[in-house]
């Protein structure tokens, strides 16, 4: 029995609010390093995040990086068994470090995650929501894991959500595509560099 093909449900793009904060994540030297088992060529994604935190910091818009940071061995540790090179990570590790190509501000604000989404056990919706921010752009590593995990939580905390196709980046362009393609159709709206810094 064959099926046939459904057509994509309705949505409406949702933009920004009146007030976005640039959440970037994970873009430190673990990932951003292909030295690192868990590293990728990331040299246009890091170009795409500059402009972006360039303009955040302009407009004076919070901008938020995150780092995955391991203190105890009961950390995450079914996720870490699952991806042993994720023990890389431990704090005072070079590889939890944000990348120093990064221009990171004195304002900007930095949580540390154990888990795949920024959201999970980090505090990040009530600092945000403190913080009269209404919307997200999301960027950083990878697409298929981080990324998508912590704009889907994004949505699910009742912000807009936006993730810009330059920014973000994966070791498979395969699933890069394919979970570009999903968020967009599901979740969140996924733009361009130029014009997410249009709707800014």
């Amino acid at each position: 029995m064959t099926s046939t093909p459904r057509q994509a449900l309705a949505r409406q793009a949702q933009g920004l609010g009146n007030r976005p904060a640039l959440l970037i994540v994970d873009m430190i030297n673990g990932f951003t390093d292909p030295a690192c088992p868990l590293g990728s060529e990331a040299e246009s994604v890091i170009d795409a995040n500059k402009v972006l935190m360039a303009a955040f910091h302009e407009r004076s818009h919070p901008v938020y990086l995150t780092s995955v940071v391991y203190d105890r061995d009961d950390q995450a540790s079914v996720f870490r068994a699952r991806v042993p090179a994720l023990n890389l990570l431990t704090r005072g590790s070079h590889w939890c470090d944000i990348d120093s190509r990064l221009p990171v501000h004195a304002s900007d604000t930095l949580v540390e995650k154990t888990h795949a989404s920024a959201f999970h056990g980090t505090g990040l919706a009530d600092l945000l929501t403190q913080q009269g921010i209404d919307s997200l752009v999301v960027t950083g590593l990878t697409t298929s894991g981080c990324v998508r995990a912590s704009a889907v939580d994004g949505l699910q905390h009742n912000f807009k959500v936006v993730i810009v196709e330059e920014a973000t980046g994966d070791r498979d362009l395969a699933a890069h595509k394919a979970n570009l393609y999903d968020l967009n159709a599901k979740y969140v709206d996924v733009l361009p560099l130029e014009e997410t810094l249009q709707l800014l």
